[in-house]
């Protein structure tokens, strides 16, 4: 297959949507067949107490208020061992000011001493550019400590769009694009492979959005290390960014253009806590491959709208994929069948 050019890539949007995808699916079948990888994992939100504030979110809290939290390492034995099936625990939380990276390691492995055989995949490269800097440790440092601590994989969270001038609107506190490529770029030079994402249906343009996928495909040209693309349809509840969110189309179009341009990153979720199950079968035929997995408990992106349930489990997965037309297929952390 020729690689589709930045340019290409936007003709694509004047296809109709069975066009398109029609295009995406025929890459997605030539690379997976009539399978639609799950996971049995659970999320881990270990605070919401966070310094940074975007605009999108509405899941931080800022210290002194009554729903902030933070859990003890006590509680997150506890969170740990109700699920002891589970092949992946999903930590990502806030910019708490009040912990220590010592925390972070004490936390991963005490996930480790209780389910040695877990897949870890923990802190955004926001987390890990917080640690550094509140430690005066480089971003590598403290990937290394991490590592050693017990830590399997990145998620993709924190790149938002990588546009300098969106980001001054959306998170200004937030670390700057390069930084988050920086730190993705050491995490596979380091041998620990990561996801990415776009957090698309606010204010961005579809200009913005290629520039996004242009700088990832990139990364992924020089490191191979990116295992998964997420595409993260803004929730528009409860913040103050006061954006719709995308519709149906808009949705399956940035499904089928994403397989379409990204052609060296084998993965695409459809994260069905953000878009829904109904439109989540839907994309398996726009090019989407992975209907990500059980996650217990969400609260992110529940806590900005989300109507979706907060965990399913591993026969509603395989229902919604076989209804979807698709064969279930488990898999790990790294995409490998189970």
């Amino acid at each position: 297959m020729n690689r589709y050019s930045r340019k290409q890539a936007y003709q694509l949007l004047k296809l109709s949507i069975h066009e398109l995808g029609q295009k995406a699916a025929q890459v997605r079948f030539e690379l997976h067949s009539n399978k639609a990888y799950y996971i049995y994992n659970q999320h881990l939100n270990y605070t919401n107490i966070c310094k940074n504030k975007c605009k999108f979110c509405a899941y931080f809290k800022q210290t002194d208020d009554p729903k902030a939290y933070v859990y003890s390492l006590e509680k997150i034995a506890q969170e740990i061992q109700k699920n002891t099936e589970t092949s992946e625990v999903h930590i990502v939380g806030g910019l708490n000011p009040d912990l220590d990276l010592s925390y972070y390691q004490e936390m991963l492995a005490l996930i480790k001493s209780i389910r040695p055989e877990i897949k870890i995949k923990a802190f955004t490269a926001v987390e890990i550019a917080f640690l550094a800097e509140k430690h005066h440790l480089s971003p590598e440092q403290v990937l290394i400590k991490l590592k050693k601590a017990g830590l399997d994989c990145l998620p993709g969270g924190g790149a938002e769009v990588f546009d300098p001038s969106l980001r001054q609107t959306l998170c200004p506190e937030k670390l700057p694009a390069q930084k988050w490529l920086q730190i993705h770029r050491l995490a596979h030079e380091l041998g620990i492979p990561t996801n990415c994402t776009l957090l698309f249906g606010h204010i961005e343009s579809w200009e913005q959005r290629l520039d996004h996928l242009q700088a990832l495909r990139d990364l992924q040209d020089q490191t191979n290390g990116f295992l998964c693309f997420i595409p993260l349809p803004y929730q528009p509840q409860n913040n103050p960014l006061n954006a719709n969110g995308p519709d149906g189309l808009d949705f399956l179009q940035m499904i089928a253009v994403a397989r379409l341009f990204l052609d060296n990153i084998k993965h695409i979720k459809t994260y069905w806590t953000f878009a829904g199950i109904k439109p989540s079968q839907l994309a398996l035929w726009f090019g989407a491959d992975d209907f990500d997995g059980t996650l217990v408990e969400e609260k992110v992106g529940h806590a900005a709208g989300a109507t979706t349930p907060k965990g399913l489990t591993i026969q509603e997965l395989k229902n919604y994929i076989t209804q979807a037309g698709f064969v279930p297929q488990e898999r790990d952390t790294f995409f490998n069948p189970k």
